[in-house]
Formats: C-alpha cells, structure tokens, sequence
C-alpha cells in the first residue's frame, strides 16, 4: 500500500478533527471531545504551538468510500522528566480502520520517535487504555514496555489508562527507535 507521513499544516486541521471524533467514538467518549478545528489550528500552529502533528495519506487512488485521503495521525508534544530529562509525549495515534495492518502505524509511531530523537528526547511516552487489546498488542509488538509508577503505582491514573514507555535498554536496543 503506497502511503505518506508528513508534518501535520494548518489545512489538515478538518481532517486532524474528524479523526479526533472517530478515536473517540471507537475509545466510547466522543461527549468528552472539546477540541474544534479551530482550537487545533490555534493551538499547533500558532508562535509557540502547545503540540505538533504528523499526519499519513495516500494517493487519490486509495481514498476512501467518503473521499478522504488523510487516513492517520499522530499529535505529540515535547515534556520533561527530572529523572531523564528531554521526552516525547505521544498524545494520539489513529490510523482508520481500513486502513489498519499495513504499516501505517509502526511509521507514524517511528516518524514521532525520530523526530524526539532529533530534538534530543531520551524516551517516547503514551498512554493506553486497559481494554484496548488491539492497540496494546500493538504497542507490545513494536516493543514498548508497561510503566509502572514508583513504588508500582500506576505513574498515570486516566480513566483506566496505563502509561507505556519506549525506554533505552542496554541489552536490548530497539532498532526502531534506536535512543
């Protein structure tokens, strides 16, 4: 499947929305969703933007059944850990059903990886949701590791979430997000 990732403009904005509100019909919280398009292109593209995207589309040939040929994304943002310093927040990562399975994701989680790494982040961080097996296995796959909290509290308690983590390993380097 022939496919893109790129940094997110301010005209994907539409697009970015309306896979904001199907993440969150799939995740069963669309009522919580107060983001409009305008928020996104105030608020990721502004002077000092609060977050930074990448999007994946594909040629006009493989659109969708509705058209669309932005078919993925990912928002992230820069944070920081007193315990290992400069890191990647990875807030969403959504890929249509459709689209699932092709290797639309792994990019998208590399691209931000990469792009972490360039800004001198030792660690790419998210959130997963307990029931979410699909998304879990998958993260599992791409060799993400459970983080537990110290003293094995959950380090993020959002609404059933667990926090997962891309860490440096010295016995195992992961290739893919090689810090």
């Amino acid at each position: 499947m022939d496919f893109s990732i790129r940094a997110a403009n301010l005209e994907d904005c539409k697009d970015i929305a309306r896979m904001i509100m199907e993440l969150a019909e799939y995740e069963k919280v669309s009522e919580h969703v107060k983001v409009t398009q305008k928020d996104l292109e105030q608020d990721g593209f502004s002077k000092n933007p609060f977050f930074h995207g990448i999007v994946a589309e594909v040629p006009e040939a493989q659109r969708t059944k509705d058209g669309h040929v932005k078919i993925g994304y990912a928002l992230y943002f820069l944070s920081y850990s007193s315990w290992k310093g400069r890191c990647v927040y990875m807030e969403d990562l959504y890929v249509m059903p459709e689209f699932r399975g092709k290797g639309i994701g792994k990019a998208l989680m590399s691209k931000v990886a990469q792009l972490g790494m360039a800004a001198g982040c030792t660690q790419l961080n998210f959130t997963v949701l307990d029931w979410n097996k699909a998304s879990l296995d998958f993260y599992a796959a791409q060799g993400c590791q459970r983080r537990d909290g110290r003293a094995g509290l959950p380090r993020h308690a959002l609404r059933g979430g667990r926090s997962w983590s891309v860490w440096p390993s010295p016995e195992r380097r992961l290739a893919r997000y090689p810090w």
